[in-house]
């Protein structure tokens, strides 16, 4: 008998196991997909042309019970990142008590191989660093002038055959695919430094045409997924100031228990019992691991603009949402500068208002732009706020995007490694 196979997911991950595992296996039937984490997502279906001929529904997971019992499904396979295992039971609970099973793919099954030397970069959760860590990484291969390509971990919130196999080599790139604030934040500064990245839905024909252009291929992580490709060197970027997350997070857990470098990052930021704290853990979970000790470097462009100004910070949402941090690179680089940070709950409008009703947020904005009307809306809500600066601590340049009413000062993060233990990992592969 055919299995009928529901798959939760949130445009990526989901993606990936549908077209590696599922698609040409007969003993398998993709009844549909479930949708969380990004707004809007659940309002369309993966298409024909990318399917088996037939396009499959894409519903909210708030109505998972609802569908696994309509739909007869047989099996739910969770295929998506950055959650708590707590919340993994009650998932895995309320699939089995609809009547279905609960499937976890082991990573190792989706993961294709590369013609290319290939580092994945990974992390325990969202919002370790790994974008700073894979420029880092670049920046090494590129003076020693290999050809260096970025494969993203997928974000296709838009039209998926459009966006089936995307490159961006030059920032008007960007707007040709109309990329969300989240796009521009990971695709940006790899840009500006020369480096092609290469994105989309169908990873397996992503990697074939960046092996085109490549001498080495640098898997960029996104959340705390596993990657998809067979890595020669596996990287995670573990956070010590979130030590007690290591095991309590899946698959970030599996990111540390499987890498062979654990490097752990934004020490500047951290007490040393945390730091211990990660250390002890790592070695817990994976003794054969490498550990890199690095710290996380906070650069404003203009200080002044923020010594004892009335200021906003806008920071990476990931890292704030599904990331759970309550704070990020912007905060550190004000705090030291200013006592008045203004808190901008009160002035957010429409789906940003949701956003602080969502999630338990501090005095903090995160940059939330997954459509025209949400960028616009996070336009309005920064421009209502009573402040002297608005502090830009995404990683792509906000005010390029939206107009912003008052003065805007840029904070940029650089990784800093103690010694110089990922050059040295670099030569020996």
């Amino acid at each position: 008998m055919v299995t009928r196979v529901l798959i939760q997911g949130a445009a990526g991950r989901d993606f990936h196991n549908y077209l590696t595992y599922y698609k040409n296996n007969k003993n398998y039937k993709v009844v549909c997909f479930t949708a969380t984490q990004i707004p809007g997502i659940e309002k369309r279906s993966f298409p024909a042309k990318l399917a088996k001929g037939k396009s499959i529904p894409i519903w909210p997971e708030k109505d998972l019970v609802k569908i696994i019992k309509k739909h007869k499904i047989d099996e739910v396979v969770f295929s998506y990142s950055d959650i708590s295992y707590a919340f993994l039971a009650k998932v895995k609970k309320k699939v089995e008590n609809a009547g279905a099973h609960f499937v976890l793919l082991d990573p190792f099954i989706t993961m294709l191989k590369s013609k290319k030397k290939l580092i994945a970069i990974t992390a325990m959760r969202t919002g370790c660093g790994k974008s700073q860590t894979t420029r880092k990484i670049a920046s090494y291969l590129l003076k020693r002038k290999k050809k260096v390509v970025v494969i993203r971990h997928p974000m296709p919130y838009g039209d998926l055959v459009k966006q089936e196999v995307q490159r961006f080599a030059k920032l008007k790139d960007l707007d040709k695919h109309n990329c969300t604030i989240e796009e521009r934040e990971e695709y940006e500064q790899h840009i500006n430094n020369g480096v092609i990245v290469y994105a989309g839905v169908d990873y397996r024909k992503i990697l074939k045409k960046a092996e085109k252009e490549a001498d080495y291929i640098l898997w960029d992580g996104g959340n705390n997924d596993t990657p998809f490709y067979k890595p020669d060197l596996w990287i995670a970027v573990a956070d010590p100031l979130r030590s007690k997350n290591v095991k309590t997070y899946y698959p970030g857990k599996l990111n540390i228990e499987l890498s062979d470098i654990i490097l752990i990052n934004k020490e500047n930021a951290a007490t040393k019992a945390q730091i211990n704290s990660i250390v002890k853990q790592v070695k817990q979970l994976n003794k054969k691991a490498k550990i890199i000790h690095a710290d996380s470097v906070v650069i404003p462009e203009d200080k002044s603009l923020i010594k004892n100004k009335k200021v906003l910070i806008v920071e990476d949402g990931p890292t704030l949402t599904h990331g759970g941090m309550k704070y990020g690179a912007g905060y550190f680089a004000a705090k030291s500068l200013t006592k008045k940070i203004v808190c901008p709950k009160k002035y957010a409008v429409g789906s940003i208002k949701n956003v602080y009703k969502k999630y338990k947020l501090g005095k903090i904005l995160p940059a939330m732009g997954y459509s025209k009307k949400q960028i616009k809306e996070l336009e309005k809500t920064i421009n209502a706020v009573p402040c002297d600066t608005v502090v830009i601590a995404t990683p792509f340049n906000l005010s390029a995007l939206i107009k912003i009413n008052k003065p805007t000062v840029r904070v940029k993060y650089e990784l800093k490694e103690k010694g110089s233990g990922l050059k040295n990992v670099l030569r020996r592969i």
